[in-house]
């Protein structure tokens, strides 16, 4: 939803990156900056899930979202990235880390180390690279914010997916350290969601909504556009005394103790 333009939430004349922006959570922040008068240069591997996601993130066809194909924790991909949202917008206000995989399932004890070694590659290093990028190229001569998608699972232990919530503890932890390291100019924070419907994590619900739904204090899963508000908010002026935070957004879930 747009915001008036007298509004310090308005982006217009803003440029931001989202990293695995094609759908989901990373579609939904990218939509929100958009409509809220953002640029944005969105990240993913497959080239036809990226011409749709620029298709419905820029209707019209004005170029205010533009695409860039690759693999978040290859480095030529962040580079070329990084280039193309400087030439397309002349700027990169905002970097939205949200690129994570998790092909592993299951006790942690039992998993291969190459797919933790990735899970590590892709959720916490490449996000450190994505922002060392922005920073040299942009964001450390002019300011900015940086929003790391963190994970629930990153501030409790859970069943099945301990690599993964490893690897959202360490981001957690990376967005206190770059805080500190990057202000005044650039703030840092994070969001952790519990369960939102997205494509990744379907396999969390998919076989039984209403009881994972049942679990929350408000009896229902999240959805894209909660994680996308929370996370224009944090990157907006409206936060401008915020950073190093990693922002809880669980339907109340961690407060009732649930897991």
């Amino acid at each position: 939803m747009a915001t008036d333009s007298g509004s310090v939430q308005d982006f217009s004349g803003r440029a931001a990156i989202v990293t695995g922006g094609t759908r989901g959570i990373g579609l939904g922040i990218a939509a929100e900056l958009v409509a809220r008068g953002a640029s944005v240069c969105i990240t993913a591997r497959k080239p036809d899930e990226l011409d749709a996601a620029v298709a419905e993130l820029d209707p019209d066809g004005s170029g205010r979202a533009i695409a860039a194909r690759g693999s978040a924790d290859d480095a030529d991909h962040q580079q070329a990235a990084v280039e193309a949202t400087i030439d397309a917008f002349g700027r990169i206000d905002y970097v939205v880390n949200n690129a994570a995989v998790n092909p592993v399932f299951g006790p942690m004890i039992d998993y291969d180390l190459a797919a933790v070694r990735k899970i590590f590659e892709v959720n916490v290093i490449a996000a450190l690279s994505w922002t060392q990028r922005a920073w040299k190229a942009w964001l450390a001569d002019n300011g900015g914010a940086v929003l790391n998608v963190a994970s629930i699972g990153g501030l409790r232990t859970g069943p099945f997916l301990g690599a993964y919530n490893a690897s959202k503890a360490a981001l957690i932890h990376m967005t206190k350290q770059l805080a500190g390291e990057l202000s005044p100019g650039v703030r840092v924070n994070g969001i952790a969601p519990a369960v939102v419907k997205t494509q990744f994590a379907r396999a969390l619900y998919e076989n039984d909504e209403a009881a994972t739904a049942a679990r929350y204090p408000l009896k229902r899963l999240g959805v894209p556009t909660d994680t996308a508000k929370l996370a224009a908010f944090l990157l907006s002026d409206d936060a401008s005394w915020i950073t190093g935070q990693t922002v809880a957004i669980d339907g109340g879930i961690m407060t009732a103790g649930g897991v």
